[in-house]
């Protein structure tokens, strides 16, 4: 009797163990059905991107020239002030003269006795060699002289703004210039350029440059000169570049932006709301979506056109990266690709 009874439970337990087994399978498919985040991708193409690259750098003048005498003296009167504009050849300032008289009157003795002693050395009175000595001393004297009218009357060596002014009238000069003069037209900026670009550069080549100062005004320059060596510190190159300042407004001493495009090349181009931005950190990433699952991938990023960020690195063509529902999500989340 109790076997007949152990035998008629065994099937309703084996039923039961199956019924319960299968409950269980289907409570974690629909578990994990339910977790999965709905979400959008795109495909990444690659792209003909242009090669920018912006540096920042100071605005410097032309030529600076500062204006001073060989030697210190008394200043007696200076003609132009800070902001002026001079042209060269221009007389800037005047020194003491007393020198300078007192050599000129050394210089016409000079040229009296070597016109006598050519006078004597016509009829013989004197020899070659002592109307050679009288020119000898003339020369001198005369080239003392110009040397001292140099630096009695001041002139511009070039055209140009007057940037600084050290003294006044009645002052002695010493060490510091008297005036300084720039040329701001054009302008040129130093710029200081990865290595990694230097076989890119070339003299010539188009440069775009923008002035804090100035807002969002472009000038356009090109480079004149490319230093041969590079900074083993800094691991970059010196660039000069040389910008047309007609107007005048670009200054020395403004802040630049100066951007060099570097030709193209092919690049994955994706959504901005697909880059994300590490917390803590400067690090941006995206998550790929594979096989159903969301796969976490660190990015480099280059510039920045319109709604989309050029990839430098981290992407290929083809990669189905997640541009909505990804907020939230972790490596390795299930996810389910809706229209």
């Amino acid at each position: 009797m109790k076997m007949n009874n152990l035998l008629k439970f065994t099937p309703l337990l084996a039923v039961a163990l199956l019924a319960s087994c299968g409950g269980k399978d289907q409570s974690a498919n629909e578990s994990e059905a339910t977790q999965r985040s709905n979400v959008r991708v795109e495909a990444v193409q690659l792209v003909s991107v242009n090669q920018i690259s912006t540096f920042t750098a100071t605005i410097e003048a032309d030529q600076v020239n500062n204006i001073a005498p060989a030697m210190g003296g008394r200043i007696r009167k200076i003609y132009v002030d800070v902001g002026a504009y001079v042209r060269r050849g221009q007389t800037l300032v005047a020194m003491d003269a007393a020198n300078f008289s007192q050599q000129q009157t050394q210089v016409a003795t000079f040229r009296r006795d070597y016109e006598r002693y050519n006078e004597l050395f016509a009829v013989g009175g004197i020899s070659k060699q002592q109307l050679d000595q009288a020119k000898t001393q003339l020369d001198i004297a005369e080239s003392a002289l110009n040397n001292l009218g140099e630096n009695t009357t001041l002139t511009s060596p070039v055209s140009g703004v007057v940037t600084a002014r050290n003294y006044d009238a009645g002052d002695v000069a010493s060490q510091l210039p008297i005036l300084t003069i720039e040329n701001i037209n054009p302008v040129k900026v130093m710029v200081n350029v990865s290595e990694s670009y230097y076989s890119n550069v070339v003299k010539g080549m188009p440069v775009e440059v923008q002035a804090d100062a100035l807002g969002s005004e472009t000038f356009q320059g090109k480079v004149t000169l490319i230093y041969p060596t590079i900074d083993p510190m800094s691991h970059t190159f010196t660039v000069e570049v040389s910008v047309p300042n007609s107007d005048q407004r670009l200054r020395p001493g403004m802040f630049a932006r100066v951007k060099m495009n570097f030709g193209t090349n092919d690049r994955p181009l994706v959504s901005d709301k697909a880059v994300l931005k590490q917390t803590g950190s400067n690090d941006r990433y995206v998550f790929i979506e594979k096989e159903g699952k969301a796969i976490y991938t660190l990015v480099e990023l280059g510039a920045r056109l319109e709604d989309k960020y050029e990839i430098v690195s981290g992407l290929s063509a083809g990669d189905r990266v997640i541009t909505e529902g990804n907020t939230g999500l972790i490596d390795g989340a299930a996810v389910e690709v809706v229209q």
